[in-house]
């Protein structure tokens, strides 16, 4: 099929080329506004508890979670004090009276509760709820914020709450992507010179990154026709477009230029290099596209999201990589080294250090082997103490105005009035009506205002503080009833995110409920999204293991091979997230990347990072092993097949990596700390896996393994005969050189072949008995 591809490729470049543009332009001119189309929530399971006490809340009720506070500050005395109370009484008039704007509570409404007012009654709030889609809430939250977070009579008014929280941390990540970009760009630019060493080659990866990236916009944007996509979606498509672009590009450049240099004519440099860097392409591609597609098992809209652009992407850029560039290729010709800088003449094979590497580690692979795996076992060990949880007001940087109202609230004030729980029950009529309900509905409450890490309970009965009752007008309590159910409100004394928040919701679902409820408020969602992430991370891990051994061993007829592909992206990735513990999770080095620890990852970017990060690092094992079984598919021993393979493909790995680790590395300069912790943690596992594990361990246990690496049993052998894609393809031999002789071709000689039967001895005699 590739041969096939490969001959139309060059037969009608340009037409390949004029439907190139077409395809960009049209995708940019339909899928150029997608960003208005996506959805900045996603971030819920659907049929968690928690998800349905929010949707009985808004539909039986007309309530739900408080995600509105201002904090009210006296500019002398206190809150109590008439000129103050006045205004406080009147800003929660008129926040009642906007539109959009639901359940107002204040510390002046509610009858001044000691809960909503600090210690020294300076500071007191106002609490409420802007109804709507998750969008409709980020619009309404910047007009609010705006309108009241001006100073009133007396007073200084601060905004906070989740929706505001939110908006801060969208508009931070939106500043820093932009900046991120108009970092790695420039520096990806003048890399990519370096690397290909000419201009014209360099600004090939750009276009494939282009077309790439755009493609991936234009599927998004039909998506959002029939799902919700997370507009964090975005940020993947541009790192992992420019990075798999530059991937495959750096790939097909180096082997097209490896062809010319053979004495090939443009033409048959072109198709050879479809057939053999156009194939590995492919399948890495494939084990890319996998790895993101295992985030669909996930229910939150958010990683889902991340699969679509994922796997498009991935998709997108590997066909334009077989196929738009070859293209490129070949109507450029020898044009490619156009505008070249001063290039050496590369070294022979043997001579490369990356072949050097190679032979040393293979003349001592069990010390090499057993030291690496035992730094990479440390390195992993934290992650042994992993705890999940989800973003706060704390991932913003301190200058952010809304953190700096939650800072005052978590120090000063007893209660989080702003993330109460709700403890839902839709239906009610097994304990009666009327004075037996309220008796029930009492005792209920009384109950929970007792739970360890309760402030204060607030039910239609009344307020409620360590078991006590507090009597209040009806008027305010009214909104807890309706006509077949009830609903109580818990306010912690705790941190909500965090495992203190964890235990109190284990304990109030534990608490004897004399009527079916539910429980809902930010801690019930990091429990229940915790509990949907773990309960489904093994069916991904399986789902990525189980495709990727299938694609390797289709590819390369072995199960040693994938087998210890599998192993060492696991030893790669355990020793990244141990140290993404070390420092997100246990704060070190919280001062000088500048963030707060808070004792937790962000559920959801460790599973993302995962399923990135075992992409790209199949990405590049697929790159070195096909290299490594064309060359012993030629005659080569283990040894040398090692040795040249790693050479061969050392460099550009090398290249690939660093500069994808550009763009990582730009984004982890954002101030979000679970953004920086992506990008730092991307950033680690690729240059890890470019250096460590590529350069140590892959050499190390290929030469342990031997012959023995391509080994599979004789039914899998007969499976891969007959719907196996090899990797050896017979090509034709170089043309004669001017002067009558044959260029230099990848030819099997007699002794190569005898290297292959006894290639094992040979190798001994070579480096060493291991």
């Amino acid at each position: 099929m590739l041969a096939r591809l490969a001959d139309f490729t060059v037969r009608r470049r340009r037409l390949v080329l004029v439907g190139a543009i077409v395809f960009f332009v049209l995708a940019g001119a339909f899928g150029g506004s997608v960003a208005q189309r996506l959805s900045t929530g996603g971030f819920d399971d659907p049929r968690s508890e928690f998800a349905k006490a929010e949707d009985v809340l808004a539909e039986q009720f007309h309530e739900g979670s408080p995600n509105f506070v201002l904090l009210v500050t006296a500019d002398e005395g206190t809150v109590d004090d008439a000129p103050v109370a006045a205004s406080g009484a009147d800003l929660t008039r008129r926040l009642e009276a906007e539109n959009g704007v639901a359940n107002v509570v204040s510390y002046w409404s509610l009858g001044s509760p000691p809960p909503l007012r600090n210690e020294d009654s300076t500071r007191a709030l106002v609490v409420a709820r802007i109804t709507g889609t998750d969008d409709q809430i980020r619009d309404r939250v910047e007009v609010l914020t705006e309108e009241y977070g001006k100073p009133i009579d007396g007073a200084t008014v601060g905004v906070s709450g989740f929706a505001e929280v939110f908006r801060q941390v969208s508009d931070q990540i939106e500043h820093d992507l932009l900046r991120a970009e108009l970092i790695a760009f420039p520096i990806t630019a003048i890399l990519l010179l370096f690397i290909f060493r000419g201009v014209v080659a360099a600004m090939l990866p750009l276009a494939i990154g282009a077309v790439s990236i755009v493609g991936t916009f234009l599927v998004l944007r039909v998506l959002t026709e029939f799902v919700d996509v997370s507009i964090f979606a975005l940020n993947l498509t541009t790192a992992m477009g420019l990075g798999l672009a530059i991937d495959y590009s750096l790939f097909i450049v180096s082997r097209y230029r490896e062809e010319l240099a053979a004495g090939f004519e443009p033409p048959a440099a072109v198709n050879r290099t479809v057939r053999t860097a156009g194939k590995t392409i492919a399948f890495s591609a494939l084990t890319v596209a996998a790895s993101l597609s295992a985030l669909l098992v996930f229910p939150l809209v958010f990683l889902k999201s991340f699969a679509y652009a994922g796997v498009a992407v991935a998709a997108i850029a590997g066909l334009s990589a077989v196929v738009v560039l070859p293209a490129l290729l070949a109507v450029l010709g020898t044009r490619v080294n156009a505008l070249s800088l001063r290039r050496k003449p590369p070294k022979p094979v043997d001579q490369g250090i990356w072949h050097r590497i190679a032979m040393g580690v293979m003349k001592r692979p069990w010390p090499i082997a057993l030291g690496t795996i035992a730094i990479l076992l440390v390195l992993g060990s934290p992650f042994l103490g992993i705890k999940l949880g989800l973003p706060d007001d704390r991932v913003l940087p301190r200058s952010a105005t809304s953190r700096q109202v939650v800072d005052v609230l978590r120090t000063e004030f007893t209660g989080e009035d702003a993330s109460a729980l709700q403890v839902v029950a839709p239906d009610i009529s097994d304990v009666g009506t009327g004075a037996s309900a309220d008796r029930a509905i009492d005792e209920y409450a009384t109950e929970l205002s007792q739970v360890p890490g309760v402030a204060r309970v607030d039910a239609r009965t009344g307020l409620y503080l360590d078991g006590q009752r507090i009597p209040v007008d009806g008027a305010l309590t009214e909104r807890f009833q309706s006509d077949e159910g009830t609903w109580l409100s818990v306010v912690p004394s705790v941190e909500p995110i965090s495992a203190q928040g964890e235990q109190l919701v284990h304990d109030l679902r534990d608490a004897d409920a004399p009527f079916p409820v539910l429980d809902g408020g930010s801690s019930a969602q990091l429990v229940d999204t915790n509990h949907a992430l773990i309960s489904r991370l093994p069916l991904a891990v399986g789902i990525i293991a189980v495709i990727t051994f299938v694609l390797l061993f289709l590819m390369f007829g072995s199960v040693v091979v994938p087998a210890k592909a599998l192993v060492l992206n696991v030893l790669s990735l355990s020793a990244t997230f141990g140290a993404m513990v070390w420092i997100f999770q246990d704060g070190h080095l919280s001062g000088f990347l500048d963030f707060t620890p808070t004792g937790t990852l962000d559920a959801t970017t460790p599973i993302l990072m995962f399923c990135v990060a075992f992409g790209l690092s199949m990405d590049y094992e697929v790159f070195l092993l096909s290299r490594i079984k064309e060359e012993h598919d030629r005659g080569l021993s283990n040894v040398d097949s090692v040795a040249h393979g790693l050479e061969r493909t050392g460099r550009i790995v090398t290249a690939a990596a660093l500069l994808i680790s550009i763009v990582f590395l730009a984004i982890g300069t954002s101030s979000v700390t679970f953004i920086k912790l992506f990008g730092i943690g991307l950033t680690l596992a690729v240059l890890m896996d470019a250096f460590i594990i590529r350069g140590t361990l892959v050499p190390a246990f290929m030469r342990l393994a031997g012959d023995a690496n391509w080994w599979a049993p004789r039914w899998m052998k007969r499976i891969h005969d007959r719907i196996g894609i090899s990797e050896s393809v017979v090509l034709e031999p170089p043309p004669a050189s001017a002067n009558g002789t044959a260029a230099a071709a990848p030819t099997v000689s007699e002794p190569q072949q005898i290297d292959r039967v006894n290639g094992s001895a040979r190798d001994d005699e070579r480096v060493g008995t291991p």
